[in-house]
């Protein structure tokens, strides 16, 4: 490998520190080496190279004097009026080219963006990490609350069913770390991966279809990426002639199709659930004469599995159904012929990276270099249009510094679509996603901004008072506590009149 890259040691060491050190983790590079001699760090490389420049170039990291800030207006809301976008069905939710409307950004394609963005936000908020929860590895609230409580409901979209995920191989810790947990009450072999929701009829009138999402969940760390990804490629379906040379990621495609029998949640991969729900909703509302469109999103792992959802979608679905694919931070999951399948089958792709982000640049040549003498099929390539984002576009974000979670994480992406107008330009001055939202898990924002680092937190890390007094952990609602999926005549209604 390129000792530009991975003198392997140093690199993991700068990653690990990052990762399990939040104050190092936003130091300026210079002063985050070994023993802070960068001197002596320069001399150990044997080609010579100034190593935390290389890393701060692939970075695209720059030093520069803070810019003023503007005034932040705290009585605006967060978020504008949608407007009808019906007339750009085809653009945004339909088979037609939107390259058009990247560069400068479209104001409705923005808002677009975002919204997946939310519904991929929300998998990670609702998403139960607690060690001490009997109910560790699903999500916090029941379907039908979930929007509601994390104050998404305005979108109009109701969720259908959840999707859940296991594995058959040694995945990285970020996953199987949930699944070390002690007897549950719930499940020890399965992981709640995210949702299918359906447009109700309001907002299906403003975008012109019936559009049914899938929101995918991401990773928990970000910097374990580099130590931790498979990194090997198979076959997308061994033996399927329209699928011949089609090679993908081996864990990604595992978390996709691996079953437990041992689950009541896996006994269906979470390939066989969503596809089964999917293939209920499409038929339902074709059957009602509605255009439908299928909208798949994701975050960083999440950005990787809606590409083999979408993969199988556009294999099944009826053909006038529109498979589109929003990502963020996602990393290569194929390779070039897995991309001319995507393209053949007319999906859609829009990859929304940001250039300080490691993420998106893995696996792939830089970091697999040996495998390019065996053949370009074992050669990883991104998939569809990219938006390209720039953190140092936002004032509000501290430069210099080498944040890998930060860089990586959802609130930080939404933050720079929501400034982003064009390739190059500066951040919007009319942007109205609440800033705050950065520091979410992160330490990316300006000091100055004298907002928290990693503010956010259950109230009272969930313990409450009961009525005698005392702190206690409170049992979860009824309507809460996960259970396999059932199907109802009113799931996922977005409105009682048109649930399937």
């Amino acid at each position: 490998m390129s000792s530009i890259f991975f003198s392997a040691e140093r690199n993991q060491h700068l990653l690990a520190d990052a990762n399990q050190d939040p104050s190092a983790a936003t130091e300026h590079l210079p002063t985050d080496l070994p023993g802070n001699d960068l001197h002596s760090f320069r001399s150990t490389s044997r080609s010579g190279i100034n190593f935390p420049s290389a890393i701060a170039n692939l970075l695209h990291l720059h030093h520069s004097s803070p810019t003023p800030l503007p005034a932040v207006n705290e009585l605006t809301p967060t978020f504008t009026p949608k407007d009808d976008i019906s007339s750009l069905r085809s653009f945004i939710h339909g088979p037609g080219d939107w390259s058009s409307l990247l560069d400068p950004l479209h104001p409705s394609l923005r808002r677009e963006i975002l919204k997946y963005g939310e519904f991929s936000q929300a998998t990670y908020d609702a998403f139960d990490n607690n060690p001490g929860s009997e109910y560790r590895g699903s999500s916090l609230y029941g379907r039908r609350r979930i929007l509601q409580l994390l104050g998404l409901s305005r979108y109009g979209y109701a969720v259908s069913r959840y999707i859940y995920a296991t594995s058959n191989i040694n995945l990285p810790r970020w996953f199987v770390q949930p699944l070390l947990r002690p007897k549950s009450s719930w499940c020890d072999v399965s992981n709640w991966m995210g949702f299918v929701a359906v447009s109700g009829d309001a907002e299906s009138r403003r975008i012109g279809c019936r559009d049914i999402a899938v929101a995918w969940r991401g990773t928990v760390s970000a910097a374990e990426w580099v130590e931790d990804l498979q990194a090997q490629l198979v076959p997308l379906i061994p033996g399927a002639p329209d699928h011949e040379g089609a090679r993908v990621e081996r864990g990604f495609l595992s978390l996709y199709t691996s079953r437990s029998e041992s689950s009541r949640f896996t006994r269906s991969s979470a390939s066989e659930q969503v596809m089964r729900e999917l293939r209920r909703l499409v038929e339902f509302y074709k059957n009602r004469g509605e255009d439908v469109s299928v909208t798949i999103t994701g975050h960083s792992l999440g950005g990787a599995l809606a590409l083999l959802n979408a993969a199988e979608a556009a294999s099944i679905l009826p053909a006038d159904v529109a498979v589109t694919v929003i990502s963020f931070g996602a990393p290569r999951v194929g390779n070039e012929l897995f991309g001319e399948m995507l393209k053949a089958k007319k999906v859609k792709v829009l990859r929304v990276a940001t250039k300080q982000d490691l993420v998106p640049k893995v696996p792939g040549v830089v970091f697999n270099e040996e495998r390019m003498g065996e053949g370009w099929e074992w050669v990883y390539t991104h998939v569809g249009d990219e938006l390209a984002l720039d953190a140092e576009a936002s004032m509000y974000l501290k430069r210099g510094v080498v944040d890998v979670a930060g860089f990586h994480g959802l609130e930080t992406y939404l933050h720079l679509v929501d400034g982003h107008e064009k390739a190059g330009g500066v951040f919007r001055a009319r942007a109205r996603r609440d800033i705050a939202l950065v520091n979410k898990f992160t330490g990316l924002l300006r000091e100055d901004l004298a907002i928290p680092e990693r503010w956010y937190q259950p109230a009272n890390k969930g313990m409450v008072r009961n009525e005698f007094g005392r702190w206690v952990v409170p049992r979860r609602p009824k309507e809460d506590i996960p259970s396999p999926y059932v199907p109802s005549p009113a799931a996922g209604a977005a409105s009682s009149s048109s649930a399937p």
